[in-house]
């Protein structure tokens, strides 16, 4: 039997429960939130005269969810439009209504007698074959199942999401004892599929991984300040980026998981730990006193941290007093800011003997011991461990590639003079020869390297490909079946002349020896732009010549993309900015992850896209008209030139394509990983179709008419004080492109007259004093400038 997911239900619809939801809709799944019946009104409701009896009121508490996911942010959905796809209900009016959905997610209150209960309400009226799971964090999913039916256990599983649901990859399924496998297999492939997840298969312990882990390494790391007298936020300026996570560091994630959420969680495991796990997991008394006075973190407003007018204070755990927010300074900290990438960061702090690299050392050290005493315990191998903390948690490394980092010999060595007992597996994989963690695409399990299972949807460049060619900004793969990749690997994949000539070395390439070609790489975004630090160096040489020659050639770069041969797919995944816009919009088709944030920027450093981005997000609108009616340009116009001059960017995928830098052409997929394989399907899907590229055709304009109706919004912004004389400037200049300059309403213009308006533009701007500073200050402060 085909199994499919086509509807599904969500029992809870509190943040867990409604984000679910949200992210169901995100891509394209009805679902039914339902929550318990109101035992008494609201102020609000007797005011308008309701009762008990109505269903508004009835179903308030999964109402108010639905409505509140509109303000949330990080915005839960993609597009405000898929709302439409949540269904409001209860579980008394509608729990008959579990017969029509193929999956029921159970996210009440981490309760084992509620969520027994709420077992035992679906148990008689679900349809037979719906898969039932559980949203916890860590109660047991035997225990929960453990009074149903052996059908409905086979059919049930934990399936643990983190929050939000939307953004972090992490799916934990913990099957029990009774599930099926073939269930345990649709649901890892459908989770990574469809609902874009990293799936790690979890053993049915307190926490299970990334929890247990993650929140062992939170507690120590609070138990090492106390002990050596570190502040909070000298903590947190050193447990971020440093260590290769995210900026919220240790005490600003606790705040925005809550602290009351914090202790239930790290209760789950104190009832079953012993020995130093116990010691650790015990959390100490200040943070107990700071949820007894509703200190709780970012939903109380105060936890670690208090924002306040004038700056951010952090709480001092021995007073429970609010101070002005501190940073550790040693050498080590400055040193390793300068380091390439998060394994030198790492190796480097610990190693170093000042205060922050002993915070350090102090820190990991226990991590990467607990780590592999519970290996066995909770998780099938050390990959599931990692893949877990870098998934929940956004960790750049997990544990045990942490430990590589460090260098697993000498690390042992040094925890040893320390007094520490390393496990017995560690020490045998290490008299066997084995001197690490990860060999090439191996890890290492059970006395040798093991080869993980790989989706078939992902492309492993390092294994997979054929080099073609290469410089210092691109390279061109070979990626199989008649298919090249052309892949940005410059620093933050910024477009400079030398990708610009890659480009157009591909096309060549591609159209002689392949049937088809993607843009696409894995790097941290897909391309933030132009180098902005060359381009600024050249106009402040007043090498306009150079700048002109760089312009020209990222033109004809993006119209060697519109009209090549075969067919050109871009993969965009996170931010696409600025020229990674105008290297997608002219493709044949876009294939981009759910999570892209696509934007023609350049305004915001005082300039206008140059390299057609302006001409082919007008032709994008174009496409959008009815064939063989005729409509008025004027909206079309305007349309684009708010969208550039006010530098939109989407949220998602799917807002691309209401902004309409996406077309019906184009296409999204929830699982980044997945993209170069998609993209890659799309570029064989076209080229067997007969792929002709489209055809040169003269382009109706606005004209002076339009130009004038353009500039005068902008005008009056500057009437109204929103505005400064330099963003008329730009206006103008923008609105004189888009506008087809000086000639009739309506009038047709051929391409390269469009583009020789956009590149004068251009560099009429970025000779402007004003354009330069907004440029340096981009580069130094990375925030936009307004002078």
């Amino acid at each position: 039997m085909m199994r499919r997911i086509r509807k599904a239900a969500v029992i809870g619809s509190g943040v867990m429960g409604s984000g679910i939801a949200a992210h169901l809709a995100n891509i394209g799944i009805p679902s039914i939130l339902l929550d318990i019946v109101p035992e008494e009104l609201t102020p609000m409701e007797k005011k308008h005269g309701a009762t008990l009896a109505d269903q508004s009121v009835r179903n308030r508490y999964s109402l108010e969810a639905i409505n509140k996911l509109q303000g949330q942010k990080p915005a839960p959905l993609v597009s405000k439009q898929r709302l439409s796809y949540i269904e409001p209900g209860n579980l008394e009016d509608d729990l008959h209504k579990l017969k029509t959905v193929d999956w029921i997610i159970e996210a009440v209150v981490e309760n084992i007698d509620v969520k027994k209960e709420i077992m035992r309400m679906i148990e008689p009226v679900r349809k037979q074959d719906a898969i039932v799971t559980s949203n916890t964090s860590g109660i047991s999913i035997e225990e929960i199942a453990a009074g149903c039916s052996d059908e409905f256990s086979a059919h049930f599983l934990g399936a643990h999401f983190f929050n939000p649901p939307r953004y972090l990859p992490l799916l934990e399924l913990i099957p029990t004892s009774r599930t099926n496998d073939e269930i345990t297999t649709f649901m890892k492939a459908f989770a990574e599929t469809t609902l874009g997840k990293g799936v790690v298969l979890c053993k049915d312990t307190p926490n299970f991984i990334a929890n247990r882990i993650g929140t062992f390494s939170l507690l120590s790391t609070v138990n090492e300040m106390l002990a050596n007298g570190y502040s909070i936020g000298e903590v947190d300026s050193v447990t971020g980026p440093l260590l290769g996570r995210p900026k919220s560091a240790t005490f600003r994630t606790l705040d925005v998981v809550g602290l009351d959420t914090f202790l239930h969680v790290a209760q789950n495991v104190t009832k079953v730990a012993s020995g130093r796990e116990r010691e650790v997991m015990t959390p100490p008394a200040f943070i107990r006193e700071m949820v007894d006075k509703g200190w709780i973190g970012a939903k109380a407003g105060q936890g670690f941290y208090k924002k306040q007018p004038d700056g951010i204070l952090e709480i001092n755990p021995h007073t429970l007093e609010y101070e002005r927010r501190k940073k550790l300074q040693a050498p080590s900290v400055e040193q390793a800011k300068k380091a390439k990438n998060a394994r030198e960061k790492i190796k480097m702090m610990a190693a170093a003997e000042d205060r922050a690299g002993r915070l350090v050392w102090a820190i990991l050290k226990p991590l990467l011991l607990f780590s592999a005493e519970k290996v066995d315990e909770i998780a099938n191998e050390i990959q599931s461990i990692d893949q877990a903390m870098k998934w929940g948690f956004g960790w750049e490394l997990g544990p045990f590639e942490i430990w590589d980092a460090l260098g697993v010999a000498e690390t042992v060595t040094r925890m040893e003079k320390e007094g520490e007992t390393v496990p017995d597996w560690i020490k045998e994989m290490l008299d066997k020869g084995f001197d690490r963690f990860y060999h090439e695409d191996s890890f290492y399990n059970q006395g040798q390297y093991e080869l993980p299972a790989v989706s078939e949807k992902i492309i492993h460049l390092s294994k997979a490909d054929k080099l073609i060619m290469k410089n210092a900004g691109a390279s061109l793969h070979d990626i199989g079946d008649g298919v090249a990749l052309l892949e940005f690997h410059s620093e933050t994949n910024s477009i400079g002349l030398d990708a610009i000539q890659m480009i157009r070395k591909s096309i060549v390439e591609v159209e002689q020896n392949y049937q088809g070609l993607v843009i696409g790489n894995y790097g941290k975004n897909f391309c933030v732009g132009a180098n902005l630090m060359l381009l600024l160096m050249e106009a402040q040489d007043d090498n306009y010549p150079e700048i002109d020659y760089v312009v020209r050639q990222f033109q004809q770069a993006s119209a060697a993309i519109r009209y090549a041969a075969v067919p050109v797919v871009t993969a965009p995944y996170g931010m696409t900015l600025g020229g990674g816009a105008e290297i997608c919009l002219p493709s044949a088709s876009i294939q981009a992850a759910l999570e892209t944030y696509i934007g023609l920027v350049e305004v915001g450093v005082g300039l206008i896209p140059g390299g057609g981005g302006n001409k082919e997000l007008y032709l994008r609108q174009l496409e959008r008209l009815p064939s063989g009616v005729k409509l008025d340009l004027q909206p079309i116009a305007n349309a684009v030139f708010e969208t550039v001059a006010m530098a939109k960017v989407s949220t998602s995928a799917e807002e691309a394509r209401e902004i309409g830098f996406f077309s019906e052409r184009d296409d999204w997929i929830a699982n980044q990983a997945f993209i170069i394989a998609e993209a890659k399907r799309q570029a064989i899907h076209l080229a067997e179709k007969g792929y002709r590229p489209p055809q040169k055709r003269p382009i109706p304009v606005v004209g002076e008419t339009g130009y004038a109706t353009m500039l005068l919004g902008a005008k009056a912004l500057k009437t109204g004080g929103r505005i400064s004389e330099h963003d008329v400037k730009i206006a103008d200049k923008l609105a004189f492109v888009i506008a087809g300059g000086r000639v009739a309403k309506g009038a047709y213009v051929d391409e390269q007259y469009l583009l020789d308006l956009e590149r004068e533009a251009f560099l009429s701007l970025i000779g402007e004093p004003k354009t330069q500073q907004r440029m340096q200050h981009m580069l130094l402060k990375r925030k936009p400038l307004r002078n």
